[in-house]
């Protein structure tokens, strides 16, 4: 073939073996959109030109009966235009794979699925190493935030101090005399991974804590067994956590065996307790007492009891309760005149204390005694109590054991079971009970003459 020459018009019919010259005098002809050269040393080898002049390498062909035109790259302009050298290589590397009935479009697919794959993994990866990374600490706050008991809207106030109390690293200064606290049982767990708690790791820890106060240790197993629980209801937590790490049927060989509390005044010891509760200077805290055993209250329960819960014409107080937000209970005669001979205090803002069971208000800062607190109602009768029967020289009953005191003293005074149970706040303990709540006015009869019987054992 003669040679072309410089400027000279291009047959686009014929293969030319491909030089840069040819390339740069590459045009589209008039009225097309584009058109191809084909180079002579490189079967399948184009070079594309377009109507607005842009140039590229393309490599055509058939595989499998159908037209292949795949684009290798740039053969003119900017970014750096590929050689023809390096183009005819990469079309004789398609040209191997046509001829093996190898589609490279289909193989570009598969190379970009398994590369999205790969990506896929090795994000999988990190988030399952950054959830395996996840601290018990982390998740605490949200427990806190978001945690419950089941089937109730939220904890008791009392049993969410305890938990941060559990938490807490100490560190921080005594509320009285001086020091610091101390950490909580639950502290040593907070730096942990959630997957790195099993039962060996509750046991050791345990163990530790146990050799401080084996009992409060016992507790905190159970607060922790509760969080885990909690987090196995979460998708967030489910597969860092193992559920049962914390039980307590697991951990028996280690955990102290659980004793029912059964202590209790009986109804010979009643006339020394009522008499040392007589000898407490603090009017308010002789009056908790008494009503704790004259109704049967949960201790947190009646020490929450405002005035403005007690109806003293119709004989019934409304007080907080554990199973429902609250329960009317009745307002037996001897408790009515009790609360009746009780002085209203005043706060330090002129208002009234609104709890019948006042104590004084305690300033930030000022030490507190044990007939202060923070909310103006008795918050520690154990001292007070402890003081009656060390007056009375009774054997220790704890103030959840006047509780179970009522529960006696109302067996023994004739009163149905399901009546003290509603009287108490207990659960329906049978079906025939469940179906029949008595009406306020039935309680109180029975409630008076449980009253009654308390006052004619005590002497009263």
């Amino acid at each position: 073939m003669a040679r072309r020459k410089a400027g000279a018009p291009i047959d686009l019919t014929a293969a030319h073996s491909l030089t840069a010259g040819l390339i740069a005098d590459l045009t589209c002809p008039a009225g097309k959109q584009q058109a191809f050269l084909r180079d002579a040393d490189c079967k399948g080898l184009r070079v594309r030109v377009t109507e607005a002049g842009a140039k590229s390498f393309v490599f055509e062909s058939k595989v499998n009966g159908k037209t292949l035109r795949r684009t290798i790259g740039e053969a003119s302009g900017n970014p750096p235009p590929w050689s023809i050298d390096d183009a005819r290589k990469e079309a004789n590397r398609l040209r191997v794979l046509v001829d093996q009935k190898q589609d490279p479009r289909e193989l570009d697919k598969e190379a970009e699925a398994e590369k999205a794959r790969k990506a896929a993994e090795a994000e999988a990866a990190q988030v399952a190493a950054a959830a395996l990374a996840v601290t018990v600490g982390e998740v605490w706050p949200v427990y806190m935030e978001h945690g419950k008991p089941p089937k109730k809207a939220a904890w008791k106030p009392r049993y969410r101090a305890d938990l941060i109390k559990a938490a807490s690293p100490g560190g921080e200064p005594l509320k009285r005399g001086k020091g610091v606290t101390k950490p909580g049982h639950l502290a040593a767990l907070m730096p942990l991974t959630l997957a790195s708690i099993d039962q060996d790791t509750i046991r050791d820890w345990y163990n530790a804590e146990a050799k401080r106060a084996p009992i409060q240790a016992a507790r905190a197993v159970a607060m922790f067994s509760g969080f885990l629980s909690w987090c196995a209801t979460r998708k967030e937590y489910r597969g860092l956590v193992n559920r049962y790490a914390a039980k307590a049927s697991d951990l028996g060989d280690v955990l102290p065996a659980s004793k029912p509390r059964t202590d209790a005044l009986e109804a010979e010891q009643l006339a020394a307790w009522f008499a040392g509760v007589a000898t407490l200077r603090n009017r308010h805290a002789a009056a908790y007492l008494v009503a704790l055993l004259m109704t049967g209250a949960r201790r947190e329960e009646m020490a929450g009891l405002r005035w403005d819960d007690v109806d003293f014409q119709n004989r019934r107080m409304t007080i907080a309760d554990k199973v429902d937000a609250t329960r009317v209970i009745p307002l037996a005669p001897y408790l009515a005149s009790l609360l009746q001979s009780l002085p209203r205090v005043t706060l330090a803002d002129g208002k009234k204390n609104p709890f019948v069971f006042a104590a004084s208000v305690t300033k930030k800062g000022a030490n507190k005694g044990r007939s202060r607190s923070a909310s103006g109602r008795i918050s520690e009768p154990r001292s007070y109590h402890a003081d009656v029967l060390t007056e009375a020289g009774l054997p220790h009953v704890s103030i959840h054991g006047l509780r179970r005191s009522f529960a006696l003293m109302g067996e023994a005074a004739g009163a149905p079971a399901g009546a003290i149970a509603q009287i108490m706040g207990h659960r329906p303990s049978a079906v025939s009970e469940r179906y029949k709540p008595r009406p306020i006015g039935v309680l109180g009869e029975y409630l008076a003459k449980v009253e009654a019987f308390i006052l004619e054992k005590a002497g009263i």
